[in-house]
């Protein structure tokens, strides 16, 4: 596969530190060193971009890098909140930056894993895949049309992963690739049945990440060869309960996923065998776990829920009502969990309890244009009727969602700080 300098394919991979990569580390577990905030005490800054975010922040050296659906990816310094540089490309940009050394890696609205000097701004080399498509299927979630569909609920691509000089990351072609991270060539690529949007995570010399073909598979990091598959839930009527949007996170041998067939799995990262399932009536679990201290958090999309599961059991420990769908994967420091949802909020969670510290709503959602919210913030459903009852209502709810500056980005913590994007197209430093 040949590499291009191109700026329109331009795309991104993660590092090891704790602020540098989606999700807190290579192994996606959401645990950071650093304390946040343990009391709202006001928006530090704001960066208003073109477009919504859905990516999550990357921050290094004291400088934060995001991108948006405007197709810029933006290097803003962390203590003022000011634009250091941008670089365009020619899609929005869905998939979270990651630094490794001098290097920023993303990957492209079209697919292409790409290289950027963190000092200039500029690329240094970029790797195109086959191309980048949604999910799509016939009669998805239901529509009951002939026609092939691409969900509009697919918002997020790949992050990539860097580990011992390889950038891993999933494309929709179906492939999941491994790069050199110095030069982009490409060193193996390894297909699956469908779209890889999810984010691989790395964990004794392999990649586990799983793909929208129902499976979790484990990769040797060296030779791409597949050392296991694990089988999840299919949906071949309404493809509504399959797939996998949420990125596995592996703690202790475990690794602890959620999937689209409404379910959370412990599998065993050696094997590939079940350890448990936490079933979610349906709601699927888009959003990546966090776990620490013997117990897994992680949101529900339709049904809201945040939720307390204890990692060895697979029992319900504690459940937190959210205000909205829930696709932001959360962050936990000290004692407090942070995390966003549909309905424009950002919460601080006790870890323990599982009560609201504090909650932090966006400017849009304060504003609620298309009044969307009950007067407590959360999402009025009866508000989100049909339009056209079909399929074209799933893009207005995603319009609906965009107006109140749903959070979907996953927080970052630095320095008693917490950074998240939102569809209202801003990155907020709390």
């Amino acid at each position: 596969m040949k590499r291009f300098l191109l700026p329109l394919l331009l795309a991104a991979a993660p590092i090891a530190m704790a602020q540098t990569t989606f999700h807190g580390n290579i192994a996606r577990t959401g645990v950071y060193d650093s304390p946040g905030p343990a009391k709202f005490s006001g928006v530090k800054w704001s960066f208003k971009t073109g477009g919504p975010i859905v990516a999550s922040p990357a921050v290094a050296d004291g400088v934060v890098y995001i991108g948006s659906w405007d197709s810029y990816i933006y290097a803003i310094e962390q203590s003022t909140g000011k634009e250091k540089w941008k670089f365009k490309t020619s899609m929005p940009i869905a998939s979270s930056p990651a630094v490794a050394g001098n290097t920023l890696y993303f990957v492209s609205g079209r697919g292409a894993l790409a290289a950027i000097d963190i000092a200039t701004g500029k690329p240094k080399w970029a790797l195109p895949t086959e191309y980048e498509r949604k999910f799509e299927a016939k009669n998805l979630h239901g529509f009951g049309v002939a026609q092939t569909i691409a969900d509009a609920y697919d918002v997020f691509i790949s992050s990539p992963v860097v580990d011992n000089g390889k950038v891993f990351f999933g494309s929709g072609d179906g492939n999941i690739y491994a790069a050199d991270a110095e030069t982009g060539i490409l060193q193996w690529k390894f297909a699956t049945k469908d779209v890889v949007h999810a984010s691989p995570a790395v964990a004794n010399n392999t990649v586990y990440v799983g793909s929208w073909d129902s499976y979790l598979y484990a990769i040797d990091a060296t030779t791409g060869q597949q050392k296991w598959a694990f089988k999840t839930g299919e949906d071949n009527t309404t493809h509504n309960q399959v797939g996998f949007q949420s990125s596995p996170a592996v703690v202790n041998g475990t690794i602890y996923v959620g999937c689209r067939d409404a379910h959370v799995y412990a599998i065993d990262a050696a094997t590939g065998h079940k350890k448990w399932d936490y079933p979610t009536s349906k709601s699927w679990v888009v959003g990546t776990p966090t776990v620490r201290d013997g117990v897994v958090y992680v949101g529900t999309s339709d049904s809201s829920r945040f939720m307390a599961i204890d990692a060895g059991t697979g029992r319900l420990r504690g459940n937190f009502l959210a205000g909205g769908y829930m696709f932001s994967s959360p962050a936990i420091a000290g004692d407090l969990l942070y995390v966003g949802d549909f309905s424009g909020k950002l919460y601080a969670i006790d870890a323990k309890t599982l009560k609201v510290a504090w909650e932090f709503q966006t400017d849009a959602a304060k504003k609620d244009p298309l009044q969307l919210l009950n007067p407590d913030g959360t999402l009025n459903r009866s508000v989100s009727k049909p339009v056209f009852n079909d399929f074209e209502d799933m893009y207005i709810d995603l319009y609906r969602s965009i107006s109140v500056g749903a959070i979907v980005s996953s927080p970052v913590i630095d320095h008693g700080s917490v950074y998240f994007g939102s569809m209202d197209g801003k990155l907020y430093s709390l």
